[in-house]
């Protein structure tokens, strides 16, 4: 029997190892703008509603408190325009990418199902398929979204529909009318709809919508789920801290099944998200200076002659030289700038790069003097 790793792919962060050394090597130190880990500080509110509750000897529970599913069904309806919401509607995750690696093999799916997700996306949408032994297809989100519905994506076995939007690696974000007609088309369909919404609250040239929004899904979550992150909104990577919302049709099968796995966040955890989502003034601050880190290495990439596509949310800038991404990489590795090869979202990311803006100031003036 082949071993479970057989079925994946090259862990892609490997590749680019040399040309890490290389910007390390660098007289001034290097400026990693590749991976996109937070360097901020966690907000102190944060650390200590975590520390107030590190006195926590007993096990956690999988669907967290009620004060975190309050937490949670409150933000829902402050900041997506949610209603309706209980907390039949929502399930605590560790952290995001072990949802979306595990999330086809906790919905059943196998071999002759398709899982769909957008042709430059997380690496990971493709891991959860091949883990499962299911079909994958890679879209269009332009073709598929555009009047009407549903361009270029077969719906004949598929079964789960990822969107991303705002996008990872693109920063582009689905209109209100595009993501209603993709929720009707899949509905129509019969087609479950997971919405990756980690970086919603990280517009900058756009207002993100969330699935979740009446005048998306018409007032009803059936069919549709929707994931957030408080990684990037409020620092806390290292907490492993998300979350779903939507369809209790969906979630309560996998609420039983992560029951059965441990798949629980640790109560300090719990503490701290439930902090974190009912203050939103860090999420203000901590926007303001990712704005300002936007604002200065856009400047700095054109005036290095890039072309920048897309990037009007998230925390990265879709950049191009016209050139392979890997010969991109390489030139900024000799400026001591490390960035991530845009081939590794997809085929159609060969002639970019992604630029995340998760650098301290100090590291973001130092890459804008270089370029």
């Amino acid at each position: 029997m082949s071993a479970v790793s057989d079925r994946l792919p090259t862990f892609p962060w490997d590749k680019l190892e040399p040309y890490k050394k290389a910007a390390a090597s660098h007289p001034d130190g290097i400026v990693d703008l590749s991976v996109g880990t937070p360097v901020d500080p966690v907000p102190e509110l944060v650390q200590k509603a975590l520390i107030d509750a590190a006195d926590s000897p007993g096990y956690p529970t999988v669907w967290g408190t009620p004060a975190l599913r309050d937490a949670i069904t409150g933000w829902l309806e402050r900041r997506l325009g949610a209603r309706g919401v209980t907390h039949r509607h929502v399930l605590p995750i560790v952290g995001s990418k072990e949802l979306v690696a595990w999330l086809p093999t906790q919905l059943g799916l196998g071999p002759g199902d398709t899982v769909a997700f957008p042709q430059l996306a997380y690496p990971t949408y493709e891991v959860g398929a091949r883990l499962a032994r299911a079909d994958h297809v890679a879209y269009d989100p332009e073709t598929f979204a555009a009047a009407p519905a549903g361009g270029g994506l077969d719906p004949a076995n598929l079964k789960l529909l990822w969107l991303n939007s705002p996008s990872n690696p693109t920063g582009k974000v689905l209109s209100k009318d595009e993501l209603t007609r993709i929720v009707a088309w899949a509905r129509e369909h019969g087609v479950l709809v997971f919405s990756d919404e980690c970086y919603l609250e990280l517009g900058w040239e756009a207002d993100p919508v969330s699935v979740l929004h009446p005048d998306v899904n018409g007032g009803s979550y059936e069919g549709i789920v929707s994931v957030h992150s408080l990684s990037k909104r409020s620092n806390l990577a290292g907490y492993r801290a998300a979350f779903l919302a939507g369809d209790p049709a969906v979630l309560g099968p996998l609420l039983e099944i992560r029951k059965h796995g441990g798949m629980m966040t640790s109560a300090p955890t719990q503490a701290a998200v439930v902090a974190a989502l009912g203050d939103d003034q860090h999420v203000h601050e901590q926007r303001e200076r990712y704005a300002a880190r936007r604002t200065a290495l856009r400047e700095a990439l054109l005036g290095h002659g890039f072309r920048i596509e897309h990037s009007e949310a998230s925390l990265y800038l879709w950049a191009t030289r016209d050139e392979s991404c890997w010969d991109t990489v390489a030139h900024l590795a000799e400026l001591g700038i490390l960035v991530a090869p845009g081939d590794f979202y997809g085929p159609a990311g060969e002639r970019f790069v992604r630029v995340a803006l998760t650098a301290t100031d100090e590291r973001v003036r130092a890459a804008v003097a270089r370029l």
